[in-house]
């Protein structure tokens, strides 16, 4: 049973592929890369796979019965991309694709909602076994700014008491592991999310209890807060859209109590205050 990966090299896909050598053996391993040079490490066979090279994507998915398809990076250009692996994968034979979609993404209010759907469209519409990993945010959103909340002293924000539902690369890439390695996951839909749910203005609290630091969570309206995230240095687009997912959380999109990504897994999704503690420890 070969397994192919894309997006190997990424952060996702790079834990994805170091758990699933703990549960099957290297050779039964593909990792997809752009650039196989930089994969060299992983100990799995390589591929060179590029969302937007149509003219290799069959021949470097000769032979993959299970694909693991994480989605692009490239907001906007997901949709043309998804559709040529899919494509794709009919021509090689693949039995079986796993996507990792979008919390919700059927009703969520993200503008990231659209391509998502647009993929689960043509993956139903391909004819190929799927499974959707409904992936909620990741935790690493908000823990990979701590030195910049720290050395500002406050948090800014514009989700009011919108409950955030994340769970780290880790716990996602376990789910998708137990999904690839086990049977009669066929046609199923995941929503996944942290067991644990909170507001930016607990995530403050937590930073603060950690670092003995009175930081407060300061809620901004949303077009203040994407004047301030442009004035920071982020380009306007990335600007827009990071303060529009503020809107998206205070609407509830990013919250879901279903439990089913620990269900999956075995072991409950990583706490908050652990996040927390970990970037912590990588900026000290």
């Amino acid at each position: 049973m070969k397994i192919g990966v894309t997006g190997a090299t990424g952060q996702l896909g790079r834990l994805v592929v170091e758990k699933l050598k703990e549960k099957t053996s290297a050779e039964n391993i593909v990792a997809l890369v752009r650039s196989p040079q930089k994969a060299i490490d992983f100990g799995v066979e390589l591929r060179e796979f590029d969302y937007d090279k149509p003219e290799i994507l069959a021949k470097s998915l000769a032979g993959i019965d299970k694909l693991m398809l994480i989605s692009g990076s490239e907001i906007g250009k997901r949709t043309a991309q998804h559709a040529n692996v899919i494509e794709a994968a009919k021509d090689a034979g693949v039995k079986l694709i796993l996507y990792t979609s979008l919390l919700k993404a059927d009703t969520s209010t993200l503008g990231l909602a659209g391509e998502h759907l647009s993929t689960e469209d043509a993956l139903k519409k391909s004819g190929i076994p799927f499974v959707l990993l409904r992936n909620g945010w990741y935790t690493e959103n908000y823990t990979g700014s701590l030195a910049d909340v720290i050395a500002m002293g406050t948090l800014y924000g514009s989700s009011s008491d919108g409950k955030i539902s994340s769970a780290t690369r880790e716990d996602y890439a376990g789910a998708a592991v137990a999904v690839l390695t086990t049977e009669g996951h066929e046609g199923k839909v995941y929503e996944l999310a942290g067991d644990e749910s909170f507001t930016m203005s607990e995530f403050a609290a937590e930073i603060s209890r950690q670092t003995d630091k009175n930081i407060p969570y300061v809620n901004l309206p949303v077009e203040e807060y994407a004047q301030a995230l442009m004035k920071a240095g982020m380009p306007e687009a990335y600007a827009q859209f990071f303060a529009g997912t503020h809107v998206s959380t205070e609407k509830g999109d990013l919250f879901y109590a279903g439990h089913q990504l620990s269900k999956l897994t075995g072991k409950p999704t990583t706490s908050l205050s652990k996040a927390v503690s970990d970037a912590l420890s990588r900026i000290k």
